[in-house]
């Protein structure tokens, strides 16, 4: 169909059958991610999925007519996951730590996310790479970088490349906190709060704190979903800094805060109210994984591996140096303020 300007209309049932393979791959995509976390609990889903999509996306006899299914799942679902994540935080369990505590989540979120981006800068790695692994090192992981991967200029690689070294480093550190904590002579309950500021991963998170205990395992969760409440001004302020940056183009500009980002706001603020009850919110962890999970699917099947693979060692060093600078500005600020 021809509108009046003499350019082709597409009706919504054309789109819907257009999208309809590259959607139903990363259905499967993200069924799949669930069923290898069941054969390895320490995989996040998330990573799973962008792995799975990698090695799918690369295949050559992956039909074109997924394609457009499958980029749209990458926005679409982004989207609408990065908005229910909201759900998972309430303003008054992040107070509840108290004033230095929470003092000592900004900082060292604020140190380490300028910190990676100047040794990102030192190693010479492109500065997508670098924004993604500051944000999934200081923030939240693989959730983070799904966020702030719609923001900032970036190539399909540096995204895989920023989970992969979350996995990696988020790995070492469920092995190094236990080890390190009585070291350094934090109790239990302090070591839970180091791991919650300064591992990557909520699993991670929750694996690292377990040998100290029950009461580190709830410390660290609650300073952990206070990292998270930091992504919403991270991601808009990127936003901001990629709008001003931005070379003068004809069609519009990046908005000056993306409306997911104001979803995600929204969504803390009914958490905080208080008005769903908890089977609810159960179901709304579950959904915010399986739509965040195919929406990383759909970006790891754009990947190509042998461009993924020429970032390696200067990936490696970054993502090292910044779970150290993390690890010890986490340790620091905890001692003086927490």
């Amino acid at each position: 169909m021809t509108n009046p300007g003499g350019t082709t209309a597409t009706s919504p049932a054309s789109a819907a059958h257009r999208l309809l393979p590259g959607l139903t791959c990363a259905v499967a995509g993200t069924g799949a991610a669930y069923a290898v976390t069941l054969l390895l609990p320490g995989l996040s889903a998330l990573t799973a999925a962008v792995v799975l999509g990698a090695g799918v996306g690369n295949l050559p006899v992956l039909p074109a007519a997924m394609r457009p299914g499958l980029q749209w799942a990458t926005r679409g679902l982004l989207r609408a996951g990065v908005v229910l994540l909201g759900l998972q935080l309430a303003v008054d369990h992040v107070l509840d730590l108290g004033t230095g505590t929470v003092l000592a989540v900004a900082l060292t979120v604020a140190i380490s996310f300028l910190g990676t981006l100047g040794l990102g800068r030192l190693l010479g790695v492109s500065r997508g790479l670098a924004v993604l692994v500051a944000t999934g090192f200081s923030i939240c992981g693989a959730s983070a970088i799904a966020a702030m991967e719609s923001v900032v200029r970036r190539e399909d690689e540096d995204v895989a490349t920023a989970i992969a070294l979350v996995t990696v480093y988020g790995g070492l550190a469920i092995v190094a906190v236990p080890l390190c904590g009585p070291l350094l002579g934090l109790t239990g309950v302090e070591q839970g709060a180091w791991a919650g500021l300064s591992v990557h991963e909520v699993a991670q998170v929750v694996a690292a704190a377990s040998p100290a205990g029950a009461a580190a395992v709830a410390t660290a969760a609650v300073v952990k979903l206070s990292r998270v409440v930091m992504l919403a001004p991270m991601v808009a302020g990127v936003s901001l800094a990629e709008r001003r940056n931005a070379p003068p183009r004809r069609d519009r500009r990046p908005p000056l805060v993306p409306l997911f980002v104001l979803g995600f706001l929204a969504m803390v603020a009914v958490r905080t109210l208080g008005v769903l009850p908890e089977p609810v919110l159960d179901a709304s962890r579950t959904v915010t994984t399986l739509l965040l999970a195919g929406a990383l699917f759909g970006l790891g099947c754009s990947v190509r591996i042998g461009a993924l693979l020429r970032t390696g060692p200067r990936a490696l060093l970054l993502g090292l140096l910044s779970t150290l600078l993390v690890g010890l500005t986490a340790f620091a600020t905890l001692r003086l303020l927490g």
